[in-house]
């Protein structure tokens, strides 16, 4: 069964309210007590533009505390994890910066929305990058005041924040080689899924199961067993992605399918098919991908192209070879009872999404 966003029904979703809750509360509060003029508003538009997201790395916080053999009121957990929201809050907002992206679940972008904002249009641009660069930071920090925040035994913190900070450390690093990456059609394939593993993989599945694992004082074998689980899986869902980026219904993604190649991302849907196109489709690739004027016809050529050259069959296989590498980790993995169903959720939802 292919679904679109994560199993409603499922345990795994069921601390979603009270994440939400913590972020709404928490946020209004820092708005009404906001001392500098001008701040509430910032807080507000941060307040705004987190309402919708599906919660995938906050809620893997939860399962991974819980996969560990936490029990009884997950209200640190849950605090936890909505710390992991805000920096991922500020990831976000910074991603589309660098991207200059225009919309983010559909709706406009943070940049976007105080650009739109500013009276004097000379000055709009830079004011709504400037501002918008604000508004991560804002995220960020008040991510640190609910980590630290967070009550735990010190054993257990020195843990959680090793795995913050690896997490925070490998976005970077990955954002960085996608920056290098981007407009270059000659990178390999395995560059391709470096920037794969480390943009997305590790930040998005593996680190917030262990953050949660932490928590709950996992052993070795345990946060082991996040990555064996983690990595593949979320590997995949990045390849998926990339796909959703080309192929993907905007109404339902809420962003454009134009996005990714106008910018001349390199993923590794575009690396199979310069690899396996005729001369005369790898220069038509080259022409259009990276061309910020790039339009709804160019796109279908390439669309066209990414599947007559079979690089989309082949990405989907890689996908399914992921997906299976994170079920089988699941047969051996040392999770707590209910764990194992809850994740085996997750990852189908998460390789067979549509947006």
């Amino acid at each position: 069964m292919r679904t679109e966003t994560l199993p409603v029904e499922s345990e795994f979703f069921a601390p979603r309210a009270a994440i939400d809750d913590l972020l709404c509360t928490f946020l209004t509060e820092r708005a009404q007590s906001a001392a500098v003029p001008g701040q509430s508003a910032l807080v507000l538009l941060l307040r705004d533009f987190i309402e919708g997201g599906k919660r995938v790395r906050p809620l893997l916080c939860v399962a991974g505390w819980r996969a560990a053999g936490g029990d009884g009121d997950p209200a640190q957990a849950v605090r936890l994890a909505a710390s992991i929201e805000l920096a991922h809050a500020c990831a976000l907002v910074h991603d589309d910066i660098m991207d200059a992206a225009d919309s983010r679940r559909g709706r406009p972008s943070v940049h976007r929305i105080l650009a739109d904002r500013h009276p004097l249009p000379e000055m709009a641009e830079r004011f709504g990058t400037s501002g918008a660069i604000l508004v991560g930071d804002l995220a960020l920090v008040w991510s640190d005041e609910l980590l630290h925040t967070t009550r735990m035994p010190d054993a257990h913190r020195v843990a959680v924040l090793r795995v913050v900070d690896l997490a925070r450390a490998e976005l970077i690093a990955g954002q960085h080689l996608d920056l290098l990456t981007t407009g270059d059609l000659d990178v390999s394939l395995e560059t391709a899924l470096t920037v794969v593993r480390y943009k997305t993989a590790k930040y998005t599945i593996e680190r917030p199961l262990q953050v949660g694992a932490a928590l709950a004082g996992a052993d070795p074998q345990l946060m082991d067993a996040c990555s064996a689980y983690g990595v593949p899986l979320g590997e995949a869902f990045q390849l998926r992605d990339d796909v959703l980026g080309v192929f993907g219904d905007p109404d339902h993604m809420g962003k454009s399918h134009l996005d990714d190649l106008r910018e001349g991302k390199c993923t590794s849907l575009i690396v199979r098919a310069l690899r396996d196109a005729t001369p005369a489709q790898a220069k038509r690739l080259r022409a259009v991908i990276g061309d910020p004027q790039l339009g709804e016809p160019e796109a279908a050529e390439v669309r066209d192209i990414l599947t007559s050259t079979g690089a989309r069959a082949a990405v989907e296989r890689m996908i399914e070879k992921r997906y299976e590498q994170a079920l089988h980790a699941l047969d051996t993995a040392p999770f707590a009872h209910g764990a194992v169903s809850t994740l085996k959720a997750v990852a189908e939802a998460a390789v067979h999404r549509t947006a």
